[in-house]
């Protein structure tokens, strides 16, 4: 078999940049009252579980939310667990 022609590839250039640079603003350390909330919100999600496991009978406004108990435990943990995306 005959060896097949190797093709020559043209050096690649970058086209030319019509636009002028910015300067983008680096953005510092989260403050700490960022970090004592969003890590409060998970803290308080996971204590508003274990009271709703343990004394939820003994609390009137607990027994009040029957199953929403859950609902406001997971919806403050996921709360501070989306804060912890802008967390630098």
């Amino acid at each position: 078999m005959p060896k097949s022609k190797v093709r020559k590839k043209t050096a690649y250039t970058p086209p030319a940049d019509r636009r002028t640079p910015v300067k983008v603003r680096a953005a510092g350390p989260s403050s700490l009252v960022y970090k004592i909330v969003m890590f409060g919100l998970m803290l308080l999600g996971l204590v508003w579980l274990v009271v709703n496991y343990i004394a939820r009978d003994k609390i009137p406004f607990m027994a009040d939310l029957g199953n929403g108990n859950f609902a406001v435990g997971f919806a403050l943990m996921i709360v501070g667990l989306l804060m912890t995306m802008r967390w630098r």
